[in-house]
């Protein structure tokens, strides 16, 4: 379901990473034990800032300023102002080609959900996605594939031409080279479930 070629999110783009999996006891900010991390990037079209338009959802292994940037480059078009918190990771970002605005750290008044309104819609989209449809029932190896099935879907959301949307999956699938049945299983990876606990987690 991902496109080869597919244009670069154009600015102004929200971009925050977070977690999927359920409640962890025992940790601070950005740690964890067994949630997957995942960065998100939500294209915000016109001058309505509350307005979502492409995402780009990627597992990553860590937030450190190598998996962010190189999280960006690939799904950003240089130029564009990208708005994140101000996590140390994303500090390179004004001397990678981009116009970095940064969201200072939520206060005890202001929710983080009020700094990156719409990068906190789609993650919330997404969790509800994955415990509704799926049942948490979402093994870590595999969770790529399934952030690609939900970018797809939400970047067509607003298709007439259901048909068109299927002949674009027929076209990729064509076009890909088949993906032996080892590598689907990947047996070296965990294969326990993401315990997802409450959507919201």
């Amino acid at each position: 379901m991902v496109r080869a070629g597919r244009e670069p999110l154009e600015g102004p783009v929200e971009i925050n990473d977070g977690f999927i999996g359920g409640e962890e006891e025992g940790v601070v900010g950005r740690q964890t034990f067994k949630k997957a991390k995942i960065v998100v990037a939500v294209e915000i079209p016109g001058a309505n800032r509350r307005e979502i338009g492409r995402v780009r959802l990627q597992v990553v292994e860590d937030f450190s300023r190598e998996s962010l940037m190189g999280f960006v480059a690939e799904n950003v078009a240089p130029g564009s102002t990208v708005i994140t918190d101000d996590w140390s990771g994303y500090a390179p970002l004004g001397r990678r080609g981009f116009r970095h605005e940064v969201r200072p750290a939520a206060s005890a008044k202001k929710e983080k959900s009020d700094l990156l309104p719409n990068v906190h819609v789609v993650i919330s989209l997404l969790k509800r996605w994955l415990l509704g449809t799926h049942q948490g029932a979402v093994r870590p190896k595999h969770l790529q594939r399934y952030l690609d099935e939900f970018t797809f879907r939400h970047n067509r959301r607003k298709s007439r031409h259901v048909g068109k949307i299927f002949y674009r999956v027929l076209q990729g699938a064509a076009g890909t080279q088949a993906t032996p049945y080892w590598q689907l299983v990947n047996r070296s990876a965990p294969d326990q479930p993401l315990h997802m606990g409450s959507p919201l987690a």
